[in-house]
């Protein structure tokens, strides 16, 4: 089983648009000051509009909220530093490129606070320190300057390798929903596409949301034959990617043409009529969601890069796995288990599970050890590169 939510789904917005937010304000800060400044925007979430669709035509009547919720420092060592200008600027410019015609329906609404995590108690012997981890007196407050602790006691998960039907998931998902030769030759497909399937060896099926763009599309009779041309590219690609084992395509199954009931809306997604985005409640980490595989609850986007255990132990977990799965040339399982306040690179506990048990001990724990020491650079990857997780 096998579940892959596209580039316009909310809650792959919410995702991305919280994890640009942490890459955007993670480069202003070591700009400015030298360091990644505290932070997290891992609670983002946004709040449909409403809209109303026509053939041929379409219009929002109400705007998409996003509220960005959650922390960030507003000073440093005496300096401002524009957060709300930041924001403002990096959520514009996000919804201009995945859906342009929300661009002047926005409500933005700014939840960031400076509180800082408990901890801090007040005697005539505090130092103050942990007050002033959202508004340091000079990055030399920033504890993981010296050593780069645990932010929670959490879990990351990975495994390797994906097997074809996942290969063909993300691959089908992201043809449909991003920049693609399909979808730049037909405008009308929009980009809240959403893929449940199921494959036993024998059988293939898959079930398929793909919305279509009111304005391209004139009447009932070119939304069904864009349907045909929509599962003719699926049946494609199948033969493409997939054995010979039969694959069946159920699209947009709740339609009803007959009553004009359709996936058809005015910007691509159901952002624009109530539909809700939460950061953490769509694909994980390497872009699906698998229920029959080693999964966790944690939300990665928009957390901390440099010590926010939810973000980099899963990244990092998946990295080791694949890592191992390409020295055993088998499945490589990978748990790395944090306790909060003890040091990143040393996990509470590393838990391996390989298929193949005759790869030496001692060669497993020499690649465990040189991935924990990657951290450093897996930050940097994390905001130079542009990364959007899931």
């Amino acid at each position: 089983m096998v579940e892959r939510k596209g580039l316009g789904h909310p809650d792959t917005l919410s995702d991305h648009l919280a994890e640009r937010l942490s890459q955007v304000y993670s480069r202003y800060s070591r700009q400015q000051f030298g360091a990644v400044l505290h932070h997290n925007f891992d609670k983002l979430a946004l709040l449909g509009g409403s809209s109303e669709v026509r053939y041929g035509s379409g219009e929002m009547r109400s705007p998409v909220r996003v509220l960005v919720n959650g922390r960030a420092a507003f000073v440093c060592g005496g300096a401002a530093i524009p957060v709300h200008d930041l924001v403002d600027e990096t959520v514009r410019a996000f919804f201009l490129e995945r859906l342009p015609e929300l661009e002047k329906h926005l409500s933005i609404e700014f939840n960031i606070t400076s509180n800082s995590s408990p901890g801090a108690v007040v005697t005539e012997e505090s130092t103050g320190e942990r007050t002033r981890w959202f508004a340091p007196s000079s990055i030399e407050d920033l504890r993981e300057r010296r050593t780069v602790l645990s932010n929670d006691t959490s879990l990351g998960t990975g495994w390797a390798p994906v097997n074809p039907f996942e290969s063909f998931v993300r691959e089908l998902v992201d043809h449909l929903s991003g920049d693609s030769e399909f979808t730049r030759a037909n405008p009308w497909c929009g980009s809240d596409v959403k893929l449940m399937g199921y494959a036993d060896g024998e059988q293939v099926d898959v079930v398929l949301c793909v919305p279509q763009k009111s304005v391209y599309v004139a009447s009932r009779e070119e939304y069904l034959a864009n349907k045909e041309v929509i599962l003719a590219e699926c049946r494609r690609l199948a033969g493409r990617l997939l054995s010979d084992a039969p694959v069946r395509f159920r699209l947009n199954a709740r339609d009803i043409p007959e009553k004009d009931e359709l996936y058809l809306t005015y910007t691509g997604s159901s952002i624009e009529s109530g539909d809700e985005g939460v950061v953490g409640r769509g694909n994980r980490v390497n872009g699906l969601i698998t229920p029959l595989r080693p999964m966790n609850m944690e939300g990665a986007s928009g957390k901390n890069p440099v010590y926010h255990v939810g973000k980099l132990y899963n990244l990092g977990a998946a990295r080791l796995a694949q890592r191992l799965s390409e020295e055993t040339g088998s499945y490589a399982e990978v748990h790395l288990v944090s306790a909060t306040g003890q040091r990143l690179d040393r996990p509470w506990r590393v838990l391996v599970r390989l298929a193949d048990g005759g790869v030496q001990a001692d060669k497993v724990q020499s690649i465990i050890m040189d991935s924990l020491n990657a951290f450093p650079a897996l930050t940097d990857e994390l905001i130079e590169d542009g990364i959007l997780l899931a």
